[in-house]
């Protein structure tokens, strides 16, 4: 009897052991098929757990889902093994984080696809993981000759499949490594201004953006036969070139677009500079050839002078060729540090109205005082200032360069314009110094509300030891710039 007990509960117990293992041996017969990948998700919790059609970051967590995924011995994206933790894995799905790779290095047959192999097999599975869509950011050279290396920069260039510049295709180009350029000779002829690149994520097409921008004249109101230089952006391929209203057919821009410069022909009238090249066109706001709009003073039509200070009513002196007019000379040696008032270095007018009534809420920016001087002694250390009745506001003008040490004189070829915004008027600063404070808010600010104001312009020396100034001055006005 009790053998036959013991043979009874022997029995039970293998049972219940075949019946604990059973689960086991299905479980593992179910992961020993082939896997099976039926999509790839973001490992973002939801809403955003959504499947994936592609994927451009590296790094990226995802979830693949299938079947026969537990026992993972290698899984690939585009050819390059990621590294996982088979502890994040089950039968039906396994969190995988994506490579990091070097697209320009991928085998292409094997991009865009997950090849994933376990001890009972392996598969591969189509997803598009590679880089973004290019972007064009700029060229290196607009105005590259034919036959010229020319580099368009940007992101992205990888698995480039079409390229054409300013609407020529171009055959053959040079990539770089880490997408973000690519490199050609500049065609003979091209025919728009767009830049297409077409890759494996997508395609862009940039329209080149290079209107030109004036930003100053080198003399607005020269003699003709004077050289004269418009300053600026993108002026280059010049088609036409106005100056006051006259025509400049003979003209020589710089290679990179900075300056056109020629010879002043007579002129007719007072008007606007005018440019257009084959990107566009611009002109100034303000007219050149005119000394009287906004005229402050010009020692001719508009005298305006007090008839004291230390500047000299001036015509034709050979120190200062090039100016047929009137003008004020100044010559100011030994001015001890800390010296020069402007009742005593000055060239005082009476007042002008600086800007229209009308024009007197407009921006401070909008408004420029204008000049021309001719220097032509080398110039260092000095500060020419320039005040109104108003405030107390000084407008500093110093183009000499300054370093923590020393200074770089400064001088002119002939006379020049010289543009000063009217934000550079600043109140007294008791750390900095005059004119060095905050800017003025408001036109008012410097003129009053009528826009009518008197004006000084007068040498100080802010430095530390004895300064000269030898120069001189003509067409003080106020012009709209903006």
């Amino acid at each position: 009897m009790k053998k036959i007990i013991y043979q009874i509960f022997s029995l039970l117990a293998l049972c219940l052991m075949v019946a604990a293992l059973l689960p086991a041996c299905k479980k593992d017969a179910k992961d020993k098929g082939a896997p099976v990948i039926t999509n790839i998700r973001s490992y973002v919790a939801s809403p955003n757990d959504t499947v994936l059609k592609s994927a451009v970051a590296n790094g990226q967590y995802v979830v693949i889902t299938g079947e026969n995924l537990r026992y993972a011995t290698r899984i690939s994206f585009n050819g390059v093994d990621a590294t996982f933790n088979t502890a994040l894995f089950a039968s039906n799905s396994a969190v995988v984080q994506i490579p990091a790779m070097e697209y320009s290095k991928l085998d292409t047959a094997k991009l865009y696809t997950v090849d994933y192999v376990t001890t009972s097999g392996s598969t591969t599975f189509s997803f598009k993981l590679g880089p973004a869509a290019p972007k064009v950011t700029g060229v290196s050279n607009l105005y590259a000759n034919p036959g010229d290396s020319v580099y368009v920069s940007g992101t992205d260039f990888f698995f480039v499949k079409r390229f054409s510049y300013r609407g020529t295709p171009i055959q053959s180009f040079k990539l770089d490594p880490l997408g973000t350029s690519i490199g050609f000779i500049m065609p003979a002829t091209t025919s728009n201004d767009i830049i297409s690149v077409s890759t494996k994520s997508g395609e862009v097409n940039f329209k080149i953006v290079a209107t030109p921008i004036i930003a100053s004249v080198s003399n607005e109101n020269a003699n003709p036969g004077d050289s004269v230089y418009i300053y600026g952006t993108y002026l280059k391929n010049v088609q036409t070139l106005t100056f006051a209203g006259t025509a400049i057919t003979s003209f020589k821009s710089a290679a990179n677009g900075s300056s056109v410069g020629f010879i002043l022909p007579a002129l007719t009238q007072r008007g606007p500079v005018s440019i257009t090249t084959s990107f566009g066109s611009a002109s100034t706001i303000y007219n050149v050839n005119d000394t009287e709009t906004g005229s402050i003073s010009n020692w001719d039509s508009n005298f305006n002078w007090q008839y004291w200070g230390a500047g000299k009513q001036t015509q034709g002196d050979p120190h200062f060729p090039g100016n047929s007019s009137t003008y004020m000379a100044m010559d100011i040696s030994g001015l001890s540090a800390g010296d020069g008032m402007p009742w005593s270095t000055n060239i005082p007018m009476n007042g002008a109205q600086w800007v229209p009534a009308a024009s007197i809420t407009d921006s401070v920016s909008h408004w420029a005082f204008k000049f021309e001087t001719n220097i032509p002694r080398a110039w260092n250390g000095t500060t020419v200032n320039i005040v109104t009745g108003v405030g107390g506001f000084i407008a500093r003008w110093e183009p000499w360069q300054k370093t923590a040490t020393t200074t770089a004189p400064y001088t002119t070829k002939g006379w020049v314009t010289v543009t000063i915004p009217l934000t550079a008027f600043r109140a007294s600063d008791p750390t900095l110094g005059e004119g060095k404070g905050a800017s003025i808010a408001t036109i008012a600010d410097l003129t009053g509300s009528s826009g009518n104001t008197s004006c000084i312009l007068y040498i100080h020396n802010y430095g530390t030891a004895a300064g000269s100034f030898y120069g001189a001055f003509d067409n003080l006005r106020v012009v709209r710039i903006k």
